[in-house]
Formats: C-alpha cells, sequence, structure tokens
C-alpha cells in the first residue's frame, strides 16, 4: 500500500534525525499541484517545542528522503508541509501490481483475522423496513464487505426485538384491526400490512383465545413480519445477515437474569425506588433502570436486555463489536458505553449513529411515519429508482450527516446520476478492450507492455487515483467512513474519461503506446470494478451511450 511504503520511508528518516518514537502521518493531496500525498509532521514537530522552524525540519528531512527517488520526489511548502509526488517508475510498478492482483486487489492483512462482528438495522419488527432502515442496513453491508477485505473475519448480525412493550403494541394494533377494542388507544400501528398481518393470524389461530392476551398476539405478528416483510426486503436488496438473534431467547436461555446478576456481583446495582438501577459513572447524570418497580410489573428494561445482548457477544469471542443504530437510538449511546467501560469491554465496542433520511420527490420532501402506515418501503424505493442507485447515494454521505434522497435525480438514467456515471466509466473500459480484442491486441501482451510509455498528465491522474483503493478499504475498516468508496469511483470515473478525451487509446501507428494504455484501461476497469462490488454496486459491460 502506498501510504504505508511512503510512512515507512518518512519514519526511516525521522530516526535519522534522532525522532525514533515518532508516527508520521501521510494523507493524499486534494489537487495534483501539491504532490500526490503530503505530510505535516514537520509541522507538528515545532509545535511540539522544536527548537527549528518547521520549514528548516522539512528540509532536513528532504535532505535524507532523497534517496528514494525511485520511488518519489519531495518538495517543501512555505507552511513546512511536505509534499510527496510518486515516480514514473514506481507508478508502472503500482499499474502492473493492480492488474496482477486483479480480484484481490484492495486486500490486505490489516485486520489479522480478528473476529469482528457488525450489528446492523435491527429495526423492530412492527412493519416493513423503511428508507431510514435502508441507509443503515446499505452501509452496515457495504461496511462488512470492507472489512473482509481488510481481513477481518467478519459476522453480521441483525438482533430482532421480539418482545416487551412496543410487541405488546403491536398485537393491539392487531387485535383493534380485527375490530377487537382491548384497549383505547392513539399510538396503534396502521395501514395495509397491519390488516394483512391481522387476516392472515385470524386463520392461523383462535383470535378469541388470545383476545386478552396482546403480548403474546404481537409476537405471533412479529414473527410473520419478520418473515413475511422484513427477510423478503432483505434477499431484494442484497443485504446480507449471517444471524438472526431474537430478543425473546435471551429470556429463554436466562441470558438477562445472568446479566444481572454478574452487575450485582460487580457492585454496579442499587435498590431504591422499588426498581432495581444501574449506577453510571461519569458518563451521564442519572442512574438507570434495570429492572422496574412492581407497578411496571417488575419487568427487565430494554437497557439490561441490551447489556446481556453485548455480553453474550463477548462471551462468542469477538475482538471489535460495531453496532450501527438509528438517530432515534443516539440517546442510548453513552448509557450503552457506560455499561461496557463498567463490565471491561469498553475497547471492544464501538457505536456509529445514521442520522436521519428525508425523501425529496420535486424539490419537495415526501412525510412518512411506520406508526400511521403513511411511509414508503425500502422494497418500494429500490424498486422506483433501482438497487444500484439505492445503495449508491445512501452510503455517498458521512452517516453524521442527514440526508436528502433526490428521488428525481436516482431515478435517471443519465450522467446526472453519479452511479450511472461511474458504471458508464466501467462499461466503456469493457467497449474498448472488446475493441482492442477485435483490432488483434492480446490480452498476454497488454499485461506486459512497456507502461512507461504513459507519459500524458490525464493517464498519471488516473493510476494515482486507481491505486488509493487499498488505503481506502483500510481507512474504512478504522474509521468506519464508508462513503469514501463512492468519493473514490467517482473521482477514477471522472479522470477515465478525460483520460479517454484526451489520448488515442488506440492508435494504429503507435502499437506500443496502444498496449500500454490498454493496460491502463485493464487496471481502471479492476478498480471500479472491486470497488463497486463492495458497495453491492453492479458494474455492467454494456450501457447506453450518454453524452458526458
Amino acid at each position: 500500500m502506498i501510504k504505508e511504503i511512503l510512512r515507512e520511508k518518512l519514519a526511516e528518516a525521522l530516526g535519522e534525525l534522532g525522532y525514533k518514537k515518532i508516527v508520521p502521518e501521510v494523507l493524499p493531496t486534494l489537487t495534483s499541484k501539491y504532490g500526490d500525498y503530503y505530510s505535516t509532521v514537520a509541522l507538528k514537530l515545532a509545535k511540539k517545542g522544536s527548537k527549528q522552524t518547521a520549514e528548516k525540519t522539512a528540509k532536513f528531512l528532504q535532505a535524507k528522503l532523497a534517496k528514494n527517488g525511485d520511488l518519489f520526489n519531495v518538495e517543501v511548502a512555505k507552511n513546512g508541509f511536505l509534499n510527496l509526488t510518486l515516480s514514473s517508475e514506481f507508478l508502472c510498478i503500482i499499474l502492473r501490481k493492480i492488474i496482477e492482483e486483479n480480484e484481490s486487489f484492495g486486500k490486505s492483512g490489516h485486520g489479522s483475522g480478528k473476529k469482528v462482528q457488525v450489528e446492523f438495522i435491527s429495526a423492530n419488527p412492527t412493519g416493513p423496513l423503511t428508507i431510514g432502515n435502508g441507509r443503515g442496513g446499505f452501509m452496515g453491508d457495504t461496511l462488512a464487505y470492507c472489512l473482509g477485505k481488510a481481513g477481518y473475519s467478519v459476522s453480521r448480525e441483525y438482533y430482532v426485538n421480539d418482545t416487551g412493550n412496543q410487541i405488546k403494541n403491536l398485537g393491539v394494533s392487531i387485535l383493534d384491526a380485527l375490530g377487537i377494542k382491548s384497549e383505547d388507544r392513539q399510538d396503534l400501528y396502521r395501514g395495509e400490512y397491519i390488516v394483512e398481518i391481522a387476516k392472515e393470524l385470524e386463520k392461523e389461530i383462535d383470535i378469541e383465545r388470545y383476545k386478552n392476551k396482546a403480548l403474546e398476539i404481537g409476537e405471533k405478528a412479529a414473527q410473520l413480519i419478520l418473515e413475511k416483510f422484513i427477510k423478503k426486503a432483505l434477499v431484494k436488496t442484497k443485504i446480507n445477515f449471517d444471524t438472526f438473534i431474537s430478543e425473546k431467547s435471551l429470556h429463554e436461555k436466562n441470558k438477562i437474569k445472568a446479566a444481572l446478576d454478574l452487575l450485582k456481583n460487580q457492585g454496579l446495582i442499587e435498590e431504591r425506588e422499588g426498581a432495581i438501577w444501574f449506577k453510571i459513572k461519569g458518563v451521564e447524570d442519572r442512574d438507570r433502570v434495570l429492572v422496574r418497580s412492581k407497578v411496571g410489573g417488575n419487568e427487565p428494561t430494554y437497557f439490561l436486555a441490551d447489556i446481556a445482548y453485548h455480553l453474550d457477544k463477548v462471551e462468542r469471542g469477538f475482538d471489535k463489536i460495531i453496532n450501527i443504530w438509528g438517530a432515534d437510538h443516539a440517546g442510548y449511546v453513552a448509557r450503552m458505553k457506560a455499561a461496557a467501560a463498567a463490565l471491561d469491554f469498553g475497547d471492544r465496542l464501538d457505536i456509529i449513529i445514521v442520522q436521519l433520511v428525508r425523501l425529496i420527490d420535486n424539490g419537495q420532501e415526501v412525510r412518512m411515519s411506520k406508526r400511521t402506515g403513511t411511509f414508503i418501503s425500502l422494497e418500494e424505493l429500490v424498486d422506483m429508482v433501482g438497487l444500484d442507485s439505492a445503495r449508491f447515494f445512501f452510503i455517498s454521505h458521512a452517516a453524521n450527516t442527514h440526508m436528502d434522497f433526490n428521488l428525481k435525480l436516482a431515478k435517471e438514467r443519465s450522467q446526472k446520476n453519479p452511479v450511472y456515471y461511474v458504471q458508464y466509466a466501467h462499461a466503456r473500459c469493457c467497449s474498448i478492450l472488446k475493441e482492442a480484442q477485435n483490432q488483434g491486441f492480446k490480452m498476454d501482451k497488454i499485461v506486459k507492455s512497456d507502461t512507461k510509455l504513459l507519459k500524458h498528465p490525464s493517464e498519471r491522474d488516473l493510476i494515482v487515483q486507481i491505486s488509493k483503493l487499498p488505503e481506502i478499504v483500510e481507512d474504512i475498516s478504522e474509521n468506519y467512513n464508508v462513503h469514501l468508496l463512492p468519493l473514490y469511483v467517482q473521482r477514477a470515473a471522472d479522470l477515465f474519461h478525460k483520460f479517454y478525451e484526451q489520448v488515442r487509446v488506440i492508435d494504429d501507428k503507435d502499437k506500443e503506446t496502444s498496449l500500454a494504455r490498454l493496460s491502463l484501461v485493464v487496471a481502471t476497469k479492476i478498480a471500479l470494478r472491486e470497488a463497486c462490488g463492495l458497495m453491492g454496486v453492479s458494474c455492467p459491460e454494456r450501457m447506453e451511450k450518454v453524452d458526458l
């Protein structure tokens, strides 16, 4: 990986100057005007009390790094930044390596076989998956792919909240739909799906026997919703899970009681006001109830169930536990982190909050509510815009930012739609290679071509960009920012289209240069295919031509 090589060489130079414990940061530049990568290590040393200015330290480092001219050249900016420009020789090696690795391009041993669990979506089985669930779903799916590419052993898990108050409320909603008014409530679930599930249950069981058992009716309805709506939507959206864990099963296996006993043995609970509380230290301003008082039925809270669930994850031996939660769960992060810290697995737990999604159609927000039944399901959205657009659009925004999903743009089949633009770049690669084959160019000759003939700026820019996939995968495995992938492929597609416009790829008068350029087309095709594969986005070999 390029950044790793640059860091290693920079660390060697720092060591020669007496800074042996400094770990230099190397980052990609936004424009080739400042090289391909840069480092602020000299500036940081100056801020730490170095007797030399940042610029002077940078110049000393430049002198030490001069011996690596076969890999990169170094320039010192006025602010003390080190601008690193990859050499033509090094870029040739990188290009050949991409082609040689092919389907393995982007893989690394960064994860070293460590076990990681990604728990995502975990929507209550009280209705179909919504577009909000889709955002976390596609993010979790992509993150799992990236972690696997980075060498981790990944398990994808869906936690099914199939008991408790919201399930009892579902049961009341089902009974209400069947004309059995067990409770006068304004917060019931509505919509056609409730009527559909109610009618199906009416055929399967004697409703009269259950009219006073809202929780049991709700549990049966939840199982039907899970199978009939949620899992069906997961198949359609190609979101994969290895495991579905039932909250009800935690109760049945006495995991909840075991968690409470553990907390008690470690002195982390307190009984007062008839309830059992978790004593939170220094994270929140108040303790949290684990078991309700007699008035609340002495029932365990969701917080206690969540603690039991996470202890179960720890028992299963995961080195890292990643939760992707919706914005409505943001208030639960601090208490869950506090529990994890108290039980000595805080360093294993990372929680990502995915912010809200607004569906925009012709400039107007489409208002939605699962509880009232006025919503567009994830399946319906995919039917409207296509799976590739849905996946690409949802992961194109950082999780911590609010998102407007532009329905009109997602439906576009032109360069205006970013996923179409990227897919067209891949299809163009395939078209060029097919034409080359028709003209007698052989793949073995392309692979072994003299890539030193690639001297045009558009060729260089393209090689630098596509070579970044391994480091992006590694970065995502550390910071979980999957939106880096759409940015990568859009930039690669843009540079490829410019390369195609600015040079003649297949030139009858210069076969050797044509072979070299065709090797760059092969490498670009590989990079786009592998990156899109991590996003779950298809790469067609043929597409309708568009004006770029």
